[in-house]
């Protein structure tokens, strides 16, 4: 069964940093992609960054330069290092996970994925 759970959520000044992780268990193939989403209230979701098995990332426009995704597979994990928080990250940030994907990063930053955590949130505060 396949488990995403996120952790690092909490509220910063702008200009703060914060770190998220996600915990993922239950996947059997060496091919995937897994990312970050992130969804405000009163938004649509929108894809922040996102990560494949061979390395390749894609993020954001909103986040380029800030924002920077990486994995540990020894550990199972996704990271989302954020840096230089604005009050309009604010959002609920959602881990997700596709096995075995047929496209590349850029695919599913915008169409999503089919395995989701329950979410982290991050405030920040101006």
């Amino acid at each position: 069964q396949v488990q995403l759970v996120e952790s690092g959520g909490g509220s910063v000044q702008s200009g703060g940093s914060l770190r998220l992780s996600c915990a993922a268990s239950g996947y059997t193939y060496s091919s995937y992609c897994m990312g970050w989403f992130r969804q405000a209230p009163g938004k649509e979701r929108e894809g922040v960054a996102i990560i494949d098995s061979d390395g390749r990332i894609a993020y954001a426009d909103s986040v380029k330069g800030r924002f920077t995704i990486s994995q540990d597979n020894a550990k199972s994990t996704l990271n989302l290092q954020m840096n230089s928080l604005k009050p309009e990250d604010t959002a609920m940030y959602y881990c997700a996970a596709t096995d075995r994907p047929r496209y590349g990063p850029d695919y599913y930053l915008n169409y999503g994925m089919s395995d989701w955590g329950k979410g982290t949130l991050v405030t920040i505060s101006s």
